[in-house]
């Protein structure tokens, strides 16, 4: 009987042992298959995560891609070295702390108080701003020198075209997995909100950053063992370059200029004459991208906004009338100062008298344009103003691009328009639009874009702001020709954009204009000046638009200067010729 027991209860041992070792085994497997199995949608294994509990890591560089001006000039992205504090525990000795106090321009004990409280790596910034190489000198303990990459290095801005990223989370989860990394985008990554920034978003993702560590044990004590790692992404394609149609050089002076003239609120355009690309777009009032004040709209494009354009719609008109045959080169009309119909009046007192077609626009008299708009159908204002390229975007844009999806280069762009969809046109409708006020409503981009249009006989341009996207090896991911409207959007005739070229250069030599005679180019253009009341005051929208030089065409400019005091000077004349000067000593000196 004791013999059967003792049996009995060996076998138990024997088999509990064994499921005992069986079940070690396997829990050791598990302990191994997790650390080495990757536990989250970025790969990590449970080892890598315990290392990255003990280090304090900091973004150096997005891996977004950057932008470049038309001859390769960096628009984007300056490396700035900055000392960076990792909340180690143990501040260092006071001398040591002074020391790096007067690199970062911070009095001691408020450095010493903001280095006790942090509870991730900070970045400080430094007196010195020129900070592009590594400086030399030693830092104490738990500092670091770190190469940062500052992606809008020249602060305030009048360049609303480029953009301005951001952290959307909404947007984060709506893209798709990144193609080339395989791996979800991170929630924080921070991405276009608007510009080129949000119109080219889909080219400038990266495929991921470089990140610094910086290993403390639990209590924030500095690892030596572990010390400052970098990770980076080692792509031969990425990141990319979006290469831009802007001369940074001519961008940066017509902003200073825009400045120095105390332009502020409104926009300059400048346009390639040969095929309309955009050279330069500034608006006004300048802003600073990396301090972004959503509800002081500074951010928004001005150059894209739809304005009251004032006379310089007369051009449009006499097109109207020249291609109607409404009117015909050369007919007189008679300017009394009024035209006693719907209160419209000429700016000057008594009239021009007898004044023929051409000199009506060179002397942009009302009355001569108001009895042109009557003799003209909506119909036929509203096709021609659409043939120059007005009443609808004309940024470059495609229906499908590579992955199939609709894109437009310019963002916030309006469309502008000739009539309220809801108004009534009648006669005094009809003989207000001609004098480019009542719903007319144009952008600076199509004022430019206009003269570009007849300067290549009526023929139209889709303006480009981005000609190409470049991998990092320098190969092409993408391209955007030239785009121009062919066949029935071909815009009005050359005959037609000839004459009008003629009396634009009227406007400098007999006209409006001729204050700009002594420009350094020979020049040719439209004055306009909008009235409008905004909070019940009375302000002008002052307009110039033109060309130069007369004999070889280079540049279209527009030039808008807004809500000026009534009976005020006309800056934007001033501001049109200076344009100009610019352009000429930029031409001169390359």
């Amino acid at each position: 009987m004791l013999v059967r027991l003792k049996k009995r209860i060996f076998i138990v041992l024997l088999a509990f042992s064994f499921f005992l070792i069986v079940f070690a085994v396997r829990m050791g497997w598990l302990a191994w298959s997790a650390a080495a199995r990757p536990l989250t949608a970025g790969g990590r294994t449970i080892n890598e995560l315990a290392v990255r509990q003990r280090e304090q890591g900091i973004e150096l560089d997005s891996g977004r891609g950057h932008f470049v001006d038309r001859d390769g000039v960096r628009l984007t992205g300056e490396i700035q070295w900055l000392p960076t504090l990792f909340p180690v525990h143990g501040l260092p000795e006071t001398e040591s702390l002074r020391k790096l106090a007067e690199i970062v321009d911070m009095p001691p004990d408020e450095l010493k108080a903001k280095w006790k409280m942090i509870q991730a790596p900070l970045a400080l910034e430094t007196a010195n701003k020129e900070s592009s190489k590594r400086p030399i000198g030693d830092l104490p303990e738990g500092v670091e020198w770190l190469p940062y990459m500052k992606r809008y290095p020249e602060g305030r801005s009048g360049s609303q075209w480029l953009g301005y990223v951001a952290q959307r989370p909404d947007v984060i989860r709506g893209l798709k997995i990144g193609q080339e990394s395989g791996r979800p985008f991170p929630i924080q990554m921070q991405v276009g909100a608007s510009g080129l920034e949000l119109s080219m978003d889909r080219f400038l993702r990266g495929i991921g950053g470089t990140r610094v560590s910086y290993g403390t044990d639990g209590r924030y004590h500095s690892l030596p063992s572990i010390g400052t790692r970098i990770r980076t992404t080692d792509n031969p394609y990425y990141p990319v370059q979006v290469q831009t149609t802007i001369k940074e050089r001519i961008q940066r002076e017509l902003e200073k200029l825009s400045e120095d003239m105390k332009v502020e609120e409104g926009a300059i355009v400048v346009q390639d004459a040969r095929q309309g690309d955009i050279i330069a777009m500034v608006s006004n009032p300048l802003y600073d991208p990396n301090h972004i004040q959503i509800t002081d709209g500074a951010w928004s494009n001005r150059a894209v906004k739809a304005e009251v354009p004032g006379s310089i719609f007369k051009l449009v008109i006499a097109a109207a009338a020249l291609e109607s045959g409404a009117a015909r080169p050369g007919e007189m009309f008679h300017c009394s100062g009024e035209y006693h119909r719907y209160g419209i009046s000429c700016w000057k007192a008594g009239g021009h008298g007898e004044i023929s077609l051409e000199q009506g626009l060179a002397q942009s008299c009302n009355v001569v344009f108001a009895e042109l708009g009557e003799r003209l159908s909506p119909a036929q204002i509203a096709a021609t103003a659409s043939a120059l390229g007005l009443s609808r975007k004309i940024g470059w844009h495609a229906d499908s691009f590579m992955s199939g999806e609709e894109l437009w280069q310019i963002d916030q762009e309006e469309a502008g328009r000739v009539f309220h969809p809801a108004a009534t046109v009648d006669g005094g409708v009809l003989a207000q639009t001609a004098l480019g006020q009542r719903d007319v409503l144009v952008t600076p981009l199509q004022a430019a874009n206009l003269v570009v249009t007849l300067l290549h006989d009526g023929q139209l341009f889709s303006p480009r702001l981005v000609s190409k996207v470049l991998y990092k090896d320098g190969s092409t991911m993408a391209e955007f020709p030239v785009k121009k409207k062919l066949g029935r959007e071909a815009g009005i005739s050359p005959k037609t954009s000839h004459q009008l070229l003629v009396m634009m250069r009227r406007v400098i030599t007999e006209g409006t204009g001729r204050s700009m005679r002594s420009s350094q180019w020979e020049l040719a253009g439209k004055s306009g000046t909008a009235q409008v009341i905004k909070s019940g005051k009375k302000l002008n929208q002052q307009w110039f638009i033109g060309y130069g030089p007369v004999s070889q065409p280079q540049y279209a400019v527009a030039v808008l200067v807004q809500n000026r005091p009534a009976g005020s000077h006309h800056l934007a004349t001033e501001v049109f010729r200076r344009v100009m000067d610019i352009l000429a000593q930029d031409t001169d000196g390359s």
